[in-house]
């Protein structure tokens, strides 16, 4: 499920605060969701913001809307700058330990895993968690989740992985990429094997850890979006132009895709395709690696001046880049879910994604948007050409992408993560009562 940090590719949710904060945590104690003292979760996260991605997004708005629901919410992650330290922001306490960049990605660091162990295995003696939820298996999860077992806390996971989202980064070369993901799908196999209880965002997510062997049941919870944020523009022509032009958009038809500039994100269909779409432009909302290549790209296309690059934009910007836009289109081939692409639906706007993975999830065709055979920019063009084409059906189009994101209510799905701590807490006390580990 991605990601300028807003969406998986916008700006942070904000600037972590200077202050340490004193952690004494309250009195011990189980309650029902949404109950006086709430659910004590730890969440774990070898990603964070400011960190730009999907799992990092989601992480911080699962944190942060369980604190609002009354849960007592604290995430162990690598620090931002390298030192560790302890800091609150918006309720939720953040043991950041201490990190090194990462070779893989600038924006990236990793958790040291010297010290690591000691400090999360004394961390859980201290907060007795009533569940623990790891976001990924890589280095902060792996180590947690044993502790926390031998503690007799129950362990929630949630899967936001698949190889393909790392191959660039790695620098994979093609040859091994099959191996290499074939490695790292039975490394996750063995992660997830001994936790109580696992999520992915998707239907078409869970099947495929599924299809790569994972025996367990696993549950499709969606990452939800904020549907009072995120909303169909409500002005007119006039009003239109003037947000346009506080972003810095030309006032004419307009595509766009918000995400990061990543090889696994394809956007270099998205510019070829603008080249065979007349008088319609591409606006980018995010940053990556592929960002020079793909200015080189449209220069190359001859769309240079169609093609418009927002680099990161503010938390409190990505709404309006939304609604500035005509269409939605997504090329990714390696989506569990899409935040992006449920921030647009819930924006009203129509979408154009690529048939691949759980995109196919988004989108109703003819209803909502269309779908295209992935690698084919001239099947982009022409889908998004047939929505610009008449008006009223594109915003036929956009009421049907607003009313399928209610579907994916942010509320439904930390209210279900809620019960699935309740129910897994409930079993570690039954399996504790059995005198089993």
């Amino acid at each position: 499920m991605s990601t300028s940090f807003a969406s998986p590719a916008a700006a942070p949710v904000g600037a972590l605060p200077d202050a340490v904060t004193d952690l004494r945590p309250p009195p011990p104690g189980l309650a029902d969701p949404g109950g006086s003292r709430g659910t004590r979760v730890l969440i774990a996260s070898d990603t964070y913001p400011p960190d730009v991605n999907g799992a990092a997004y989601f992480t911080a708005r699962l944190a942060r809307g369980l604190v609002e629901r009354g849960a007592c919410v604290h995430v162990v992650c690598p620090s931002a700058e390298g030192p560790p330290r302890v800091v609150e922001r918006d309720g939720v306490v953040e043991h950041r330990l201490r990190s090194v960049p990462s070779l893989a990605h600038e924006s990236v660091r990793l958790a040291l895993p010297p010290g690591v162990r000691g400090h999360l295995e004394r961390l859980l003696d201290r907060l007795r968690p009533d569940a623990v939820h790891i976001q990924n298996h890589f280095v902060i999860g792996r180590i947690l989740a044993p502790a926390a077992r031998r503690r007799g806390v129950p362990v929630v996971a949630t899967n936001h992985f698949m190889p393909e989202n790392l191959f660039d980064y790695l620098r994979v070369p093609a040859p091994l990429r099959p191996h290499v993901a074939r490695l790292a799908w039975w490394d996750l196999r063995e992660v997830l094997s001994g936790v109580e209880h696992v999520t992915t965002p998707t239907p078409a997510a869970a099947r495929l850890l599924r299809d790569q062997g994972f025996g367990r049941a696993v549950e499709a919870v969606s990452c939800g979006i904020d549907l009072a944020r995120f909303r169909p523009f409500g002005g007119g022509a006039a009003e239109r132009r003037r947000l346009r032009a506080r972003l810095g958009v030309p006032d004419r038809r307009t595509l766009v895709f918000v995400g990061r500039l990543d090889e696994e994100k394809r956007t270099d269909e998205l510019i070829r395709a603008v080249a065979l779409t007349p008088d319609t432009q591409l606006v980018l909302a995010g940053h990556g690696s592929h960002r020079g290549r793909l200015e080189e790209l449209a220069r190359e296309e001859g769309v240079a001046d169609r093609v418009l690059f927002l680099g990161f934009v503010a938390h409190a910007d990505l709404p309006d880049v939304y609604r500035c836009a005509d269409v939605f289109a997504i090329a990714g081939v390696a989506e569990l879910q899409s935040i992006a692409t449920l921030e647009a639906m819930a924006s009203g706007l129509p979408v154009v994604a690529a048939d691949a993975m759980a995109l196919p999830h988004l989108v109703e065709e003819g209803r909502n948007g269309y779908l295209f055979p992935p690698g084919r920019p001239k099947e982009i063009a022409a889908r998004v050409s047939d929505v610009l084409a008449d008006e009223g059906r594109r915003a036929r189009m956009g009421a049907h992408s607003r009313a399928m994101a209610e579907r994916h209510r942010l509320e439904d799905s930390l209210e279900r993560f809620e019960h699935i701590y309740l129910e897994a807490a409930l079993g570690a006390l039954s399996a504790a009562g059995r005198g089993r580990p």
